[in-house]
């Protein structure tokens, strides 16, 4: 993964409850630190657009994909433990994983 890949990222929410904003709001603040600018992120509320959830198996919210780079990865929940999401999206160096 190089520094100039861009980020495609999916958050999966039901309607507009506070986990929901949590995670959006935990989301936006990690992405503004850490990918500056790299990364294009896509809200997408199942009970407006059932089927983007069901056509990605989507059987928890909130749920985050990481669509690109590859490989694709799945975060559930709020978002708020910041160095699960890290790992998650493949931003902590090998050394801190390890820890």
């Amino acid at each position: 993964m190089t520094v100039n890949d861009k980020y495609l990222l999916k958050l999966y929410i039901t309607g507009h409850t506070p986990r929901s904003e949590r995670a959006i709001k935990n989301l936006r603040r990690l992405c503004e630190q850490e990918l500056d600018g790299r990364y294009e992120m896509r809200v997408i509320d199942i009970l407006e657009q059932p089927q983007l959830a069901e056509d990605e198996k989507i059987l928890a919210t909130p749920t985050l994909i990481k669509m690109l780079p590859p490989p694709l990865r799945r975060i559930i929940g709020d978002l708020s433990d910041t160095e699960k999401v890290l790992v998650g999206l493949d931003l902590l160096p090998v050394e801190l994983k390890l820890q």
